[in-house]
């Protein structure tokens, strides 16, 4: 920001100089002055140097234009306070993103991209902000993703999905899920720097491209029922009825009901009647 002013036309006061680049004719600019005794106050450009070497900063200011007149309608008898500020640098977990990594924002939007990945391998990382294994771990995580940009990475943060993680069973960081189209959930692991032939491992084996027939599969059926009876979670879903194919598929005995103790099926009493006979 202090190159940002030095190159405007602002300038703060010094004794002696005044080094402010001249205006081409019919435009303004701001000046600003710090109020002083002196009659002819003195002015320099506004530089990271100067603004430290000054006492330029927290002063009272009045912005006035070239030629002393205070600026009406626009900052008439403004007063400001002049500060530095900084603006805040990237958190560590989203330096090295990659343009096929992709922040989950809700139960819903991991659900939904994980449907609408087709046949595409999707690897959800789990992590925390707080978890140094994955602090060390993220700029791998980042090679691998601007490697294969063919696979989805789906990042979520534990600290604010931390209820989700409990119904998805996730209780150790950094974890890790792959998934697949029709095949749905591949492998899930934890792993570190330490450990990171587990990720290479899993890449390579489920990294190769292939078709898999049907829609894609996502959650499994359990972590989805899991996800809607969660009160904290805005998450809702029916479970889908069986379809007719897969009853039909079914072995009929085991819609056999037993009879009770306190029946007898027929043959037992066929033969009873023999042995009274």
């Amino acid at each position: 920001m202090a190159e940002a002013l030095g190159q405007s036309k602002l300038v703060a006061p010094c004794g002696g100089r005044r080094s402010a680049s001249p205006l081409p004719k019919g435009k303004s600019s701001l000046v600003a002055f710090r109020r002083s005794s002196s009659a002819s106050p003195s002015f320099r450009s506004l530089s990271s140097s100067s603004l430290r070497r000054s006492g330029f900063l927290g002063e009272k200011l009045v912005f006035r234009d070239r030629r002393g007149e205070a600026l009406k309608g626009l900052v008439d008898g403004l007063h400001v306070k002049m500060s530095l500020s900084i603006g805040k640098g990237l958190k560590w977990w989203e330096k090295g993103l990659q343009p096929n990594m992709k922040e989950i924002q809700s139960a819903q939007d991991l659900v939904d991209s994980l449907l609408n990945g087709e046949n595409k391998l999707i690897i959800v990382d789990f992590f925390s902000p707080g978890c140094g294994g994955c602090k060390a771990l993220h700029p791998k995580i980042c090679q691998f993703a601007e490697n294969n940009p063919e696979i989805t990475f789906l990042q979520v943060n534990y600290e604010i999905h931390k209820s989700m993680c409990y119904s998805l069973n996730v209780h150790v960081l950094p974890f890790f899920r792959f998934y697949r189209g029709a095949h749905g959930r591949l492998c899930s692991f934890s792993c570190t720097n330490a450990t990171i032939k587990k990720f290479k491992d899993a890449l390579a084996k489920h990294g190769t491209e292939r078709c898999s027939l049907g829609p894609a599969k996502g959650l499994e059926e359990s972590e989805l029922m899991a996800l809607a009876s969660n009160k904290d979670l805005s998450f809702r879903y029916t479970k889908k009825p069986m379809p007719v194919e897969q009853l039909s598929g079914l072995n009929h005995e085991e819609f056999v009901v037993p009879a009770s103790r306190g029946m007898k099926s027929t043959e037992s009493e066929s033969k009873e009647e023999a042995l009274v006979r």
